[in-house]
């Protein structure tokens, strides 16, 4: 259980460093705030890091080859963004795909059969043979 008690102002008599204006109680840790915010210390400290141009202008033709072929998927793009001149390797593609999904609504993924293709539905009827 915490409680907190009401900051006293410091006077600096009772041994308080100059440039404090409040002692005792009322500084709390930083591990301390994380904790009671369920946050870790790491995620506190992280700035993100913005996105480069060039990849910004490999999104965008990215983008537009996608809306030609929905069915890219990332060894495709890479074969594409190849020709186009882009020195692109797989991981890079699908790390950008990725990106794009979570930055728009529409989504840059290759269209595949989804999950239990193969699994009837409950309604159909079995005969057994």
């Amino acid at each position: 259980m915490v409680v907190d008690y009401p900051c006293e102002p410091c006077d600096g008599s009772r041994g308080a460093t100059p440039g404090k204006k409040w002692r005792g109680h009322c500084e709390r840790s930083l591990s301390w705030q994380c904790r009671v915010l369920g946050l870790s210390r790491s995620s506190w400290y992280y700035q993100p890091v913005p996105v480069s141009p060039e990849d910004v202008t490999l999104m965008n033709v990215m983008d537009a080859q996608y809306t030609k072929t929905p069915f890219y998927g990332s060894r495709k793009m890479v074969v594409f963004l190849n020709h186009q001149g882009y020195d692109v390797n797989r991981k890079r593609a699908q790390r950008l795909m990725r990106e794009w999904r979570g930055h728009c609504e529409m989504g840059v993924f290759g269209v595949c059969p989804g999950t239990h293709t193969s699994q009837s539905h409950r309604e159909y009827l079995l005969y057994p043979y």
